[in-house]
């Protein structure tokens, strides 16, 4: 038997399927939130690589002005 199965017999033999419910819910929960968090940083750093990409547009074009 793997760990899973032991884990499950454990949890059915004692009658505690909310229980186990609730733990699975909350590992759902905490690995959503942490690939939010992962999507949400690489969305961060592709803004912020833009904005310095427009800073230094903004300042090549600034030294071409007559």
């Amino acid at each position: 038997m793997n760990a899973l199965d032991q884990i499950l017999t454990s949890f059915v033999g004692k009658g505690d399927v909310g229980h186990l419910g609730l733990l699975l819910w909350a590992a759902a929960a905490s690995g959503l939130a942490w690939l939010m968090l992962r999507e949400l940083t690489a969305a961060n750093r592709r803004f912020d690589d833009f904005v310095r990409e427009l800073n230094r547009f903004n300042a090549r074009h600034e030294e071409e002005k007559p």
